[in-house]
């Protein structure tokens, strides 16, 4: 694990320390707490994984991998199955290895989401590590609706050091993914990064904003492999799935970033939106600089919602 990955994996466990709480230590409860194996015991733990906003489908799939796995291996210890409910949690949230395929091709990166949930800071980190990936990076500023928006990502533009189109407030997104598109051609990017409004109380007209966008993407800009990124704040547990949800009504989403994950108790919303939607979660982040948006990684999320690297030392 490179320094830089270590270190945004210290920052992820101590950012899930409330989830920990909120899930492993009733979990650890229930193992130590119980002597055999029988139904009690599953229905405590799918309680905990539900109030731990794993969701219904996840926990039904973790729960149903668990009792096969104790009957075929003849478990009868309830110590024994921890590390088959991390090894189920995992298997739930896999990102596979073509999920990242846009940086590999010339790309268009749309990313939306409604205000407040960091989508213009997490286009911004984005923007800045893809050209630390040595990648020529256009933004394109097609949130015009909201004020500040556009300064905003100027700002993250300056510090990430690619160029930025923007558009005046009020002025048409499809316009400015126009202008965009002919700035990254122009310019022969990599990947043209464009920031988008998400105002979901009005869904008709962000369909057919985000319809015409889509349309002029393809019209010119029909070499272009097109990624489509909904951020949601994991603050807000089931809202966040409910509102990928909606999103999924309106356009086609290829990928998830998930912010706002230190110091929340609803860090298991991550394995809910994998296994409800079948839509990745492609990019955590855990923090304000562009250090804290990492990809997404089941094994580390799962070590860290767990601390076995602690548990590990612990047992050493």
């Amino acid at each position: 694990m490179s320094e830089g990955r270590k270190g945004f994996f210290r920052r992820l466990v101590d950012g899930l320390s409330k989830t920990r709480e909120n899930i492993v230590a009733g979990i650890d409860s229930i193992f130590s707490g119980f002597s055999s194996i029988d139904d009690d015991f599953y229905e405590e733990i799918e309680e905990i994984l539900i109030m731990g906003d794993l969701g219904i489908n996840a926990t039904t799939n973790i729960i149903g991998a668990l009792k096969e796995q104790v009957k075929e291996q003849g478990i009868k210890d309830p110590e024994e199955c921890k590390q088959l409910l991390i090894d189920n949690i995992k298997k739930q949230m896999n990102v596979s290895e073509t999920a990242y395929e846009f940086e590999n091709r010339t790309s268009v990166i749309l990313v939306i989401g409604v205000n407040g949930v960091g989508k213009t800071t997490s286009v911004g980190k984005l923007a800045g590590k893809l050209k630390d990936q040595g990648k020529k990076v256009v933004v394109g500023a097609a949130d015009t609706f909201r004020a500040a928006a556009g300064e905003q990502l100027a700002e993250w533009a300056k510090r990430a050091g690619v160029d930025m189109i923007g558009g005046q407030e009020g002025a048409d997104p499809a316009a400015v993914v126009y202008d965009a598109i002919s700035a990254a051609k122009a310019r022969k990017a990599d990947i043209l990064l464009c920031d988008t409004a998400g105002r979901l109380h009005n869904k008709k007209n962000l369909m057919e904003e985000l319809g015409k966008i889509n349309r002029i993407i393809d019209k010119e800009y029909p070499q272009a492999y097109k990624e489509t990124l909904v951020v949601l704040d994991g603050t807000t547990g089931q809202n966040a799935l409910a509102q990928a949800r909606q999103f999924m009504e309106v356009t086609d989403i290829t990928g998830i970033i998930l912010t706002k994950l230190d110091g929340t108790a609803k860090g298991g919303i991550a394995v809910a939106i994998q296994s409800e939607l079948g839509i990745p979660v492609k990019y955590i982040g855990v923090g304000e600089t562009i250090e804290d948006l990492e990809k997404f990684d089941a094994d580390d999320f799962v070590n860290a919602l767990f601390d076995v690297n602690n548990e590990k030392r612990k047992g050493e």
